[in-house]
């Protein structure tokens, strides 16, 4: 059991006076508050790695384009449970976009706290991929004190429970990606319920819960 320090950090962008940042050292720590600090590692050497893990965890996803239609992108989860009325005086007009990206966009907010558990849970999985690089004893140790112990070659796809391998985050191509940041129930963020899974998985499962999923493929099977 870990003890976080929890000390606010300064928030920077559109929404700062809304949004969080926080220290997730252990308390009592020695040096500056860091938000990531666990995923130094990553940073340094798979960069590309940690980002998505920062990405995935705390922010919405969104169309790949620029437009007042199709709704913010990337915007931080926790702000999309502000109501509407205070979403308008950051210049988030929800009511002139589609219902359908309102509704994907509320689905997608989750508390701060929530986000940040989903990434030290992501961080914890792609250490345990069979050709995941060494975890550093610091790193290892708040991580298995947070989620558990680290089995390498344990994180499989939580739709086929094949493993998954570390490499297919380096096969991303530009707006398509080999692995990516899957959950049991889509419409619910948190550490307990968030992996990765093959595209192709997830893809599949799409908007139905991983037990309306398998119910699905059974009925299939059961009517061939």
């Amino acid at each position: 059991m870990i003890h976080l320090c929890c000390h606010a950090l300064p928030v920077r962008g559109k929404y700062k006076d809304i949004s969080e940042k926080r220290c997730y050292k252990e308390q009592g720590h020695a040096g500056a508050c860091e938000e990531f600090h666990y995923l130094s590692h990553l940073s340094q050497f798979h960069k590309r790695v940690a980002d998505k893990i920062k990405r995935d965890a705390t922010k919405t996803t969104g169309a790949a384009w620029s437009s007042e239609e199709a709704g913010p992108n990337r915007i931080d989860r926790w702000v999309m449970l502000q109501p509407d009325e205070v979403l308008l005086r950051y210049g988030l007009d929800m009511s002139i976009l589609k219902q359908t990206v309102v509704a994907k966009l509320r689905e997608k907010a989750a508390p701060y706290s929530d986000c940040m558990d989903a990434a030290v849970k992501l961080t914890w999985l792609a250490y345990q991929m069979p050709d995941a690089p060494e975890c550093p004893p610091e790193n290892k140790d708040y991580l298995e004190r947070r989620i558990g112990p680290m089995n390498r070659s344990s994180t499989t796809c939580i739709v086929c429970r094949l493993p998954l391998s570390f490499s297919l985050f380096m096969n991303a191509q530009r707006g398509k990606a080999e692995i990516e940041t899957a959950h049991s129930n889509p419409r619910a963020h948190n550490s307990e319920n968030i992996g990765f899974a093959h595209r192709e998985c997830n893809i599949a499962q799409g908007s139905k819960t991983l037990d309306e999923f398998y119910a699905w493929i059974a009925g299939i099977i059961e009517r061939t």
